[in-house]
């Protein structure tokens, strides 16, 4: 049986692109489990996205499980990353390795992912990976760390971050992680960290040299028409077509025409 790191090993050495999909519940995951999508991941972006918050810092480990479980009910057949969520692996080394193991054995994912490269964080990293848990890592803008980034803007655009971001892109590999998301980085960065480790990087806003690229689902097929940022391309205009379904709808049903003579019963 194949597993996520052998995908994605197997992928890297052959230099075939890694298509991942951040997805929040059963409906899209089963959509998702229909085409040939190689991996999704559970993003605690759901904060933002399916709850409304500003940021993903209220999202708490339970609700991760509450989702991640979602999304293998609708797609049990595809590699699943949960990520961990903010203060659930931060404070100390037993914390995080108890929280990855508890987000895996509760709902059968196949990764967990976890932000930075702190010293708690790889050591994390490397106790989970002994226990048998696979970790993703991320770096570049890290969404649980935004307020001391300065806010939601492109990381490692002078040579001091640059390198700090690439250093620390190293030691989450010695560390074990299989694999790392890069979100918003110059281009030149997102190339030269790929070509400088010998594990696949997932870009968000990397540019066009990463192993692989994620996007939100909401946001490429185009639910959300005010989350514009450069790296995203709207693969469809899901919220026209759901605003005019929903007028429609309501339209038909002040009139009397729905519901219609096929939609009775006898």
């Amino acid at each position: 049986m194949q597993t996520i790191i052998n995908l994605f090993k197997e992928k890297f050495q052959k230099k075939e692109r890694i298509s991942v999909v951040t997805c929040y519940d059963a409906s899209f995951a089963k959509i998702i489990s229909e085409i040939e999508m190689d991996c999704i991941l559970v993003g605690d972006s759901l904060g933002m996205v399916f709850q409304g918050n500003n940021s993903t810092m209220p999202v708490t480990l339970e609700e991760m499980i509450y989702h991640t479980k979602a999304v293998k009910r609708g797609a049990p057949n595809k590699f699943i990353i949960c990520d961990l969520p903010f203060l659930s692996y931060q404070i100390s080394v037993e914390q995080g390795v108890s929280t990855g193991g508890i987000a895996i054995k509760e709902t059968g994912c196949d990764a967990v992912k976890l932000e930075g490269a702190t010293e708690i964080a790889l050591q994390t990293i490397r106790q989970l990976t002994e226990i048998g848990v696979p970790v993703m890592g991320h770096l570049g803008l890290t969404p649980q760390s935004y307020q001391v980034l300065g806010g939601y803007k492109v990381q490692g655009k002078d040579e001091k971050t640059a390198d700090k971001i690439l250093q620390d892109a190293i030691a989450l590999e010695k560390a074990g992680a299989f694999s790392i998301v890069l979100e918003m980085l110059p281009e030149s960065l997102g190339e030269k960290i790929t070509n400088s480790i010998s594990i696949p990087t997932i870009g968000i806003g990397a540019g066009r040299h990463t192993s692989g690229q994620v996007l939100v689902i909401n946001d490429l097929l185009g639910v959300s028409i005010n989350f514009k940022p450069k790296f995203l391309k709207q693969f469809a205009d899901l919220y026209s077509i759901t605003k005019q379904a929903l007028s429609t709808y309501n339209k038909e049903v002040k009139e009397g025409i729905f519901p219609g003579e096929d939609n009775v019963f006898k």
